[in-house]
């Protein structure tokens, strides 16, 4: 995402995260990838948010409830589970954000959720997950653009098949 709009993300300090500003649909946006463990995102999302003056925090994560390669906008709502998520609300003490969930689908057979989410995909996961990541960045900047209906309009329409 940051490549896209020319930018570069950097360590910065204070933030527990890569961050980048850029210019997206005319807007500034800051872009972050925390550099904490998924389980301690809070704490890169807290500084993140007064660094962000008041804008709406778009977070992007995977999500086992969703088939793998499916892609859906929400806003607010539970954590399903998802330690990461579940920091962010500990974090800034409001569950009320929005999230951008990119499917990878249930862990075969018996896995753990945890042992499946740090498993490395296999080639055709990969493929697929490199297209949704793609699309996710597409979410995000219809989110900047056009609004938070108009990205769950567009990106919450199961595709045909």
């Amino acid at each position: 995402m940051a490549a896209r709009a020319g930018g570069r993300l950097r360590a910065e300090r204070g933030l527990h995260a890569r961050a980048a500003t850029v210019q997206l649909a005319g807007s500034r946006v800051l872009l972050a990838v925390p550099t904490t463990f998924m389980n301690e995102s809070g704490a890169a999302a807290a500084p993140l948010v007064r660094r962000g003056g008041g804008a709406p925090l778009v977070v992007v994560h995977d999500e086992l409830d969703l088939p793998a390669g499916r892609l859906k906008v929400k806003v607010g709502g539970g954590n399903a589970g998802h330690n990461g998520l579940r920091s962010i609300d500990r974090a800034l003490r409001t569950r009320d954000y929005t999230r951008v969930r990119i499917g990878i689908g249930k862990p075969p057979g018996r896995l753990h959720g945890a042992d499946y989410v740090l498993s490395r995909p296999g080639a055709r996961e990969r493929e697929l997950l490199a297209v949704t990541l793609e699309q996710a960045a597409d979410a995000v900047e219809v989110l900047v653009s056009e609004g938070v209906d108009a990205a769950m309009q567009r990106f919450n329409t199961a595709p045909t098949e």
